[in-house]
């Protein structure tokens, strides 16, 4: 499976092109990869409502990745609500959102994972309404050696047809099947932003 090499700007989202650059701040401290410590995803505050945390269990096509935190506004777009919240956690990805599902989205988990870099998708589906969504993921790897031990997800859902219908429309029986529009994983060097610009629109040079 194809990723394009890419740099921050291809990241659409305002929210997850601030989290990918918290990541690089926390990267230029360590390398060659940042420590999870220094990233502190508990104060994102609202944003944690559409965010996964995972540990990575074994390598390669082998390493399977153990949700810590599940997002509440996640749980509504996997059709998820009708799992107590205390299940949510501790499992498996493949096991919670199986096989079928699993088999459309490890690719940019293992992606992420062998380049030891951000792993970035775009694909598009449709509502309960017919209305066409992008979804929008981004993965952040960290860890304290050379393996990725942990990774930070976060999924954002837009429509430019305005208002839609997030249940279910990541789920098992969904509108549609997912169209990927983008693979990338985020490795070209980083150009800096000018100092005018808000810290938040900051670009870090990993070199």
């Amino acid at each position: 499976m194809q990723f394009e090499s890419a740099d921050p700007s291809v990241v659409k989202s305002i929210k997850q092109r601030e989290l990918l650059n918290r990541w690089l701040r926390a990267a230029a401290k360590h390398r060659p990869l940042p420590l999870i410590d220094d990233f502190q995803p508990h104060r994102f505050g609202e944003e944690l409502a559409d965010m996964m945390g995972f540990d990575v269990a074994g390598e390669g096509d082998n390493a399977r990745f153990l949700i810590t935190h599940e997002g509440a506004r996640l749980t509504a777009t996997y059709g998820n609500d009708h799992i107590n919240p205390s299940e949510r956690t501790n499992r498996y990805l493949d096991d919670a959102i199986g096989p079928e599902r699993y088999a459309n989205v490890v690719a940019l988990y293992r992606a992420c994972l062998a380049h030891k870099r951000p792993a970035y998708s775009i694909s598009t589906v449709q509502d309960a309404d017919d209305k066409e969504v992008s979804y929008e993921r981004l993965l952040l790897p960290f860890g304290s050696g050379c393996n990725v031990e942990q990774i930070v997800g976060s999924y954002k859902s837009i429509s430019i047809e305005g208002g839609f219908k997030v249940n279910n429309l990541m789920g098992l029986k969904p509108k549609a099947t997912p169209v990927i529009l983008v693979r990338a994983i985020i490795d070209r060097n980083f150009v800096p932003i000018p100092a005018d610009r808000r810290l938040s629109d900051d670009v870090i040079e990993l070199g």
